[in-house]
C-alpha cells in the first residue's frame, strides 16, 4: 500500500510563528514526515491578498523556512518549498476558478470575516478568491490528507467539491482529499484575552509568545498571563478560561495530562504554576530558536534546500498539470 500524501502550508506574514502555529500545527507537521509523504510550502502567494513590503515578504519566507527547519521537518524526510517556486499553482487556481460559482466562493466564511475587518469595499479579489487558489495547493500534489482545524474545514470540503467537479466533468484526474484530524491538539488561545485564539490578526502582542521570542519576555508574558477569580488551579473552560488556557499548553508542551498537571498543582496558587509554566515554555523554544538561527546564518544553503523542494514539487506538480491540460483541452506546447 503507497504512504499517503499530506500537504499544509504556512504563510509567511509574521516575523516568527507563534506558540498557536506551532502547537496547533508545525509540531504535528514533524511527526507526520515519519508516516506519511509529506510536503509542506511556505505559502506566499497567499500572503499578498492584503497588501505587502516585497522586501520585507522575502525575509519573512526565508524565516519561516528557516523555523520549520528549527521545528525539526528534515528535508530528507519531507519535502519543503515556497509556494511561487512552483508556478503550477497559480495555473491550476485558473483553472479551478473557472469551475467554482460565484455564490459557492461568497458563502466563505473566512473572506466574510477578514473582509468585514477591512471593509469590504477595500478587499482584494485574490482574498475572495484565495480558497480556490488553497485547493489548488491541494489538488496539484494528489494529497490524501490535509491537516485541518475547524476553521479550514469549509475550505477543504470546497476542494472536495472542485475536485469531483473535475473529475465528473473532464474524467478522473484528482484524488479527492480527506482530512487528518489529530486528536488532542492543543488549541491556544490568547494570554490576555482567552475568549479568542492566539493570532497575530486578532490578538494584542502581549496575548501572544513568539516561537523566536527572547527568553525574558517570554517569562514576563506568561507571569502577567490573564488568569481568574480564586487561587485554584483547575480546567473549567466557562468559570476559568485564562487558568485552562496555561493549562492546555502545559499539557502539550510536558506531554502529560491536564488532569495529572491539576493533582501536582493543587494547593499552591498560581505563581509557582506559572513560573513552572514559563521555564517549560522558554526550554520548548529555545532549541529551535537557535536551529531557527543557525538556518538564517546560512542563507546559500537554506535557498538550496528550498530549491531542491521546489524542484521535487514541480516534478509531482507538473506531472498533474501536464493531465490536467489535456482533460482541459488546452494545445500542448511545442
Amino acid at each position: 500500500m503507497p504512504t499517503p500524501r499530506v500537504l499544509s502550508g504556512i504563510q509567511p506574514t509574521a516575523d516568527s510563528f507563534h506558540l498557536g502555529n506551532y502547537l496547533g500545527a508545525v509540531r504535528q507537521w514533524v511527526a507526520l514526515q515519519e508516516t506519511h509523504d509529506a510536503f509542506y510550502c511556505v505559502v506566499d502567494l497567499h500572503a499578498i491578498t492584503m497588501g505587502h513590503d516585497p522586501a520585507v515578504l522575502r525575509r519573512r519566507s526565508r524565516v519561516a523556512a528557516a523555523q520549520l527547519l528549527g521545528a525539526g521537518l528534515d528535508p530528507k524526510r519531507c519535502t519543503i518549498f515556497v509556494q511561487s517556486h512552483v508556478p503550477e499553482h497559480a495555473e491550476l487556481f485558473w483553472v479551478l476558478s473557472c469551475l467554482t460559482g460565484f455564490g459557492e466562493a461568497s458563502r466563505m466564511t473566512q473572506f466574510k470575516d477578514k473582509s468585514a475587518k477591512a471593509g469590504a469595499e477595500t478587499a482584494s479579489v485574490g482574498l475572495f478568491n484565495y480558497p480556490i487558489l488553497q485547493a489548488a495547493d491541494i489538488l496539484l500534489y494528489q494529497t490524501d490528507q490535509v491537516p485541518v482545524g475547524e476553521d479550514q474545514r469549509q475550505h477543504l470540503e470546497l476542494t472536495r467539491d472542485l475536485a469531483q467537479r473535475f473529475n465528473h466533468r473532464f474524467g478522473e484526474t484528482f484524488v479527492i482529499p480527506g482530512p487528518y484530524i489529530v486528536k488532542d491538539v492543543a488549541k491556544i488561545a490568547d494570554l490576555q484575552d482567552p475568549a479568542i485564539k492566539m493570532s497575530k490578526s486578532a490578538s494584542s502582542p502581549q496575548g501572544i509568545v513568539d516561537v523566536l521570542e527572547d527568553p525574558a519576555s517570554i517569562r514576563r508574558k506568561i507571569t502577567r498571563a490573564v488568569t481568574d477569580m480564586g487561587t485554584e488551579i483547575r480546567a473549567d473552560e466557562e468559570a476559568k478560561p485564562g487558568v485552562t488556557n496555561l493549562l492546555r499548553i502545559y499539557a502539550a508542551l510536558a506531554g502529560v495530562s491536564v488532569a495529572d498537571l491539576e493533582r501536582r498543582y493543587a494547593g499552591t496558587g498560581y505563581g509557582a504554576f506559572k513560573k513552572d509554566l514559563a521555564d517549560l515554555v522558554v526550554d520548548a523554544l529555545a532549541p529551535i530558536r537557535e536551529r531557527t538561527e543557525e538556518a538564517l546564518a546560512d542563507e546559500a544553503e537554506l535557498d538550496r534546500v528550498l530549491a531542491e523542494g521546489a524542484a521535487r514539487a514541480r516534478d509531482v506538480a507538473g506531472r498533474t498539470m501536464r493531465l490536467v491540460r489535456e482533460r482541459v483541452g488546452f494545445l500542448p506546447a511545442r
